[in-house]
């Protein structure tokens, strides 16, 4: 199974960095194309990995994916619903991390972690908040969702395998990069290279969450 999720791996690689560069060049159709495809490559390696599982926390962590390969592809028709989606895939990440069996440690004796991530929460909307009109409240909600599924891949610590802990919890981190870049560039600031930086964070994200989850299970890192 390895060497299937390798090679996926590569087609993953391979395709996110086409998607970018074309959209550089405005290769719209087959850029919309492209994108559309990329979650389904992880879809298929949490399936091979996973396929004897997919149940429970697994299967929650699968419908994560599942949501997400919705926002991709629905958000190029309506912003709101492409974001419900990613919205649904945060609440099933967050969900699937802190029911991970084990001690939950980030309202205890971790409670400091939540400190930083509270106060990035805090700048992102100061940052945001003249320019979001009627989307703030929305924008409010998802940026708590997704800055509590960065505390939830934090409470895994001591829950599953070093390796395991520390890709979840820098795709994490990558997806609150992701997002956050995607609200300044939307409502506040519209800065040069947002596409490939959205993108590429995003991508990592996905694919480090998604191997990261899978590793947990297993000794051997991919």
């Amino acid at each position: 199974m390895k060497t299937i999720t390798r090679v996926l791996t590569l087609i993953y690689s391979l395709a996110g960095l086409a998607y970018i560069l074309m959209e550089e060049g405005n290769a719209t159709t087959m850029r919309f194309v492209i994108k559309d495809c990329l979650i389904p490559f992880l879809i298929i390696i949490f399936i091979i990995n996973l396929r004897h599982d997919l149940k429970g926390i697994n299967l929650l962590v699968f419908a994560g994916l599942v949501f997400s390969w919705a926002g991709d592809i629905i958000i190029d028709y309506s912003f709101i619903f492409g974001l419900v989606g990613f919205l649904m895939a945060h609440v099933m990440y967050l969900t699937a991390f802190f029911l991970t069996p084990g001690r939950n440690v980030i309202f205890r004796e971790r409670i400091f972690i939540l400190i930083p991530i509270l106060l990035a929460g805090a700048l992102l909307i100061y940052i945001l908040n003249d320019d979001l009109g009627d989307m703030r409240v929305p924008v409010v909600i998802y940026a708590a969702v997704i800055l509590t599924m960065l505390a939830s891949a934090f409470n895994r610590v001591n829950k599953v395998n070093r390796q395991s802990y520390w890709l979840v919890l820098a795709g994490a981190f990558l997806f609150v990069i992701s997002d956050s870049a995607i609200a300044i560039n939307r409502f506040t600031w519209d800065f040069n290279y947002s596409g490939p930086i959205i993108m590429s964070t995003y991508l990592a994200a996905q694919y480090l969450i998604t191997i990261g989850y899978i590793s947990q299970f297993s000794e051997k890192p991919y």
